[in-house]
């Protein structure tokens, strides 16, 4: 099953803003106008719970409710546009969004002037849901979908215990360690600062978890195995999960796979125990692959898994899965995992949520070889699109890109990402962005192998390696 959607709660004050000067000012501008000497410094001290509550101590039963009416007409003239973010909000809201999360904030602060802090401050955030408390918080949060609350207060932790969600508690309100974790919280941060890191963590330790499960469910897998950072870490963790002896790394061998991506991808599967199966694969014979229009990878993958496919069942492995991971997903235009899904392939790194900053990260923690290794695609990848692809083409490719690092080895020049592209008898070549520019006598020498490789002209792209540049053709 694909992964949920990721859904972050917040509480308001203490957590995301500091609300102790604007409080204190408006408890003094109300005891004021009723004659009452309110202790203003405790009463700061243990911000949470409703204004009402806070009250109570200090008011006759009827003067509570027209007491909270008033504070909260004071409140916007005393307390908006002195009250600051606390240390790290806008980057714990910023981790949620680079995770491609919602942000929820549920606070017991009444919904107009929740909004009026919000609004003040640029707060980013999808859904506010004001004047809920402790328990009743566990609602919003159920129904907004989240899976993780972060507040200040024990009765935080109660709304996130209540709405089966990981409770995350900071240090910035009016609750200790040990009253925060004696409620039941889970984590215990010192300020929303140290919140980016524990929720990359937090994610990954979970998408990982969910791989493994879904994995061990299939019984059986054929990885469709490229040698790359994705498939590797898949292979891998499909090992973990069902044990070498249920699982076949594939590689479909063909003009388009580079010589020097097959030693290396056969050692590592054969390091983990696992069987390779290197079946040939004929794209070339695809009129759909040769035309090279947009979709060509639907050509390419189509056949990889027609020959996949019927090699799994024969095998006796019930799944074939591709490395697909969570933002190839929604990177836009991906006819080749179309094709793949059309024909029944799984794709488990995605369902999974796993992306590619997730997949480097968990392979670096399992001392996976393959954790930094460059993308690479297809040698097809670097044929623009409208020039038909062939043999002679991709080998054009591949001994120019093989010249190019080995001159750029020899002259000292640590490349990491490099593309020939072929745009016809002309070839760009692109480097790594912090290369550039290069020196003339190196861009001769670099250029010079591109030409010998069989191209008639050459030149370096200057805005350097982007993965996929000719997708900004179509």
């Amino acid at each position: 099953m694909p992964a949920q959607p990721l859904s972050v709660g917040f509480d308001l004050d203490m957590t995301l803003i500091d609300t102790v000067p604007g409080f204190g000012a408006v408890l003094e501008a109300l005891g004021t106008e009723l004659a009452v000497d309110f202790p203003v410094a405790e009463m700061t001290g243990r911000l949470g719970p409703p204004l009402d509550l806070l009250l109570g101590p200090h008011l006759a039963a009827e003067a509570i409710p027209p007491a909270v009416d008033r504070f909260r007409e004071l409140y916007p003239d005393h307390a908006i546009t002195t009250v600051p973010l606390l240390p790290g909000a806008t980057e714990a809201l910023g981790a949620v969004r680079r995770h491609g999360g919602r942000v929820v904030v549920v606070t017991g602060k009444y919904t107009p002037n929740a909004r009026r802090h919000l609004d003040h401050l640029g707060l980013d955030h999808d859904v506010l849901a004001g004047e809920v408390w402790g328990v009743g918080k566990g609602d919003v949060l159920a129904r907004e979908g989240c899976s993780i609350y972060v507040g200040d207060h024990v009765h935080d932790v109660e709304g996130a215990l209540a709405a089966g969600a990981t409770s995350v508690s900071v240090l910035t309100g009016g609750c200790t360690r040990e009253q925060l974790e004696q409620a039941g919280t889970h984590v215990v941060l010192d300020s929303l600062d140290d919140f980016p890191d524990w929720l990359a963590g937090h994610l990954l330790e979970q998408r990982v978890a969910a791989l493994e499960a879904d994995l061990r469910e299939r019984g059986s897998v054929m990885v469709a195995y490229s040698g790359g950072a994705d498939s590797a870490f898949l292979l891998a963790a499909a090992v973990r999960a069902l044990g070498a002896d249920r699982v076949v790394a594939a590689t479909g061998y063909s003009h388009s796979l580079p010589q020097a991506e097959r030693d290396p991808a056969r050692d590592f599967a054969q390091w983990l125990g696992v069987r390779v199966l290197t079946p040939e694969t004929r794209e070339m014979e695809r009129e759909g692959y040769r035309a090279n229009a947009g979709d060509r990878c639907f050509f390419c993958k189509a056949e990889l898994l027609d020959v996949l496919m019927p090699l799994a069942a024969e095998h006796g492995l019930a799944h074939v899965a591709t490395g697909t991971n969570a933002d190839d997903v929604v990177a836009g235009f991906r006819p080749g995992i179309r094709a793949a899904a059309e024909r029944g392939a799984i794709t488990p790194l995605a369902d999974a949520g796993l992306t590619k900053a997730d997949v480097r990260a968990a392979s670096r923690g399992w001392d996976l070889p393959t954790w930094d290794k460059p993308q690479a695609a297809c040698l097809s990848s670097r044929i623009a699109y409208g020039i038909e692809v062939s043999p002679h083409r991709l080998a054009r490719v591949e001994r120019a890109e093989a010249g190019v690092r080995r001159v750029a080895a020899a002259l000292g020049l640590a490349v990491r990402d490099l593309r020939v592209r072929d745009l016809g008898e002309r070839a760009s070549l692109e480097l790594d962005a912090a290369l550039l520019p290069l020196a003339p006598d190196l861009e001769t020498s670099l250029l010079a192998e591109v030409r010998a490789a069989g191209f008639d002209e050459a030149g370096v792209d200057r805005r350097g390696f982007r993965s996929g540049s000719l997708n900004d053709r179509l």
